[in-house]
């Protein structure tokens, strides 16, 4: 079959609705209308620090198995880029094959992370007797959801990688007999929740060996502490010593961790797994210069600023798309740019490194992507 042939057969099916977010089913067919290949365009706003942008994500690929190693999803992936290319100027990709999209401007620009907290660790620093119910803490439900949105976007307001929740953001899935199920626990505080821990979800039949919470997020330390104390309960009910919550170190969660005494475990995916692409540079260095100009707030606005924003908005500074959007979201710093071979005219370094600090510095919080935000 040529390539004429399976590009006429290709189209595209407008605002579905995919587990609460907006989503384009990008399909190619045969002439004779036979399924051949597929995938989702996923649309959701995510931040780059202070600005959140319109942004798009690949997910549900599938090619049928007599169609496999054709190049037939090599097409359809061109054909779907190129429509969010006109809606969009970023792209991502949740769980990404390894070695696969780089061939299409993907590149990896998350750093996977979780907190191990020791359960003695938490009875210790607190003095809470495990024995006993925690006050306020109780099984949420769909009720609980918009408190627990506005929760997360307030905790993450400022955080790279992190997606703008909506009204309707429902990504919770419910627990039922032989199904797989996340169970959420809510800490409130007298008619309204004040924090909220959503446990991994288990398969039927899985030993009740670990506890591992894909998200927490709580008004104040007092509200985090409380609920790192049930986890711990839960454990202690469990009789295990430790359990994981995947939440950012220098999160307010990580920071009440922290102080009990607990492990961070970083890595760093060279390749797979949450990637990004830039798909119209100007167009998004744009709509990021206040979240820039932010970054940038000791250097002032004179003509040096200007032409180097131009220079970025241009290609002459950052050229390559790739390092531009590990250098925005703060997988890179400076600092690592130059360690990969890309170094800045000295005129430009000082508002070059405001710009791109890195994770982890007081300007940029560590980058981090929440379980429950992939698609």
């Amino acid at each position: 079959m040529s390539e004429r042939e399976m590009a006429d057969g290709y189209a595209e099916v407008a605002d579905q609705d995919v587990r609460s977010l907006r989503t384009r089913l990008c399909r190619l067919r045969t002439g004779d209308g036979e399924p051949v290949a597929e995938l989702e365009a996923v649309s959701f706003r995510l931040r780059f620090g202070a600005v959140a942008v319109a942004a798009e994500g690949i997910g549900g690929v599938e090619t049928q198995p007599e169609f496999r190693r054709q190049g037939h999803m090599s097409r359809l992936l061109r054909r779907a880029l190129d429509g969010m290319a006109q809606r969009v100027d970023v792209a991502f990709v949740s769980e990404a094959i390894e070695g696969l999209y780089e061939k299409f401007g993907f590149v990896g620009a998350l750093a996977e992370g979780s907190l191990v907290v020791p359960v003695r660790a938490v009875e210790s620093a607190t003095g809470a007797d495990l024995k006993t119910d925690v006050p306020g803490i109780g099984d949420g439900s769909a009720a609980d959801l918009p408190a627990m949105i506005r929760l997360y976007n307030t905790a993450h307001a400022q955080r790279p990688w992190t997606l703008e929740r909506q009204a309707d953001w429902n990504r919770l899935v419910p627990p039922a007999t032989w199904k797989p199920g996340s169970r959420s626990l809510v800490l409130r505080a007298g008619d309204r929740p004040a924090g909220y821990a959503v446990l991994e979800g288990r398969v039927f039949g899985d030993p009740v060996g670990s506890v591992t919470v894909d998200e927490l997020a709580a008004e104040d330390a007092t509200a985090a502490r409380l609920l790192l104390v049930a986890l711990a309960r839960l454990c202690w009910q469990r009789r295990l010593a430790e359990f994981t919550v995947r939440e950012p170190a220098d999160s307010l969660v990580g920071r009440v961790a922290r102080g009990m005494g607990c492990v961070y475990r970083q890595s760093f995916p060279s390749s797979g797994g949450m990637m990004a692409a830039v798909l119209n540079r100007p167009a998004l260095v744009t709509r990021l210069e206040p979240e820039l100009r932010r970054r940038a707030a000791g250097q002032g606005r004179d003509r040096l600023h200007d032409t180097a924003f131009g220079a970025l908005r241009r290609g002459d500074l950052v050229p390559d798309n790739r390092a531009l959007v590990r250098l925005l979201l703060g997988h890179w710093s400076a600092e690592d740019a130059d360690a990969h071979g890309m170094p800045v005219p000295a005129r430009h370094r000082d508002l070059y490194t405001a710009w791109f600090p890195g994770g982890g510095t007081p300007v940029l919080p560590t980058l981090y992507a929440h379980r429950l935000d992939r698609y």
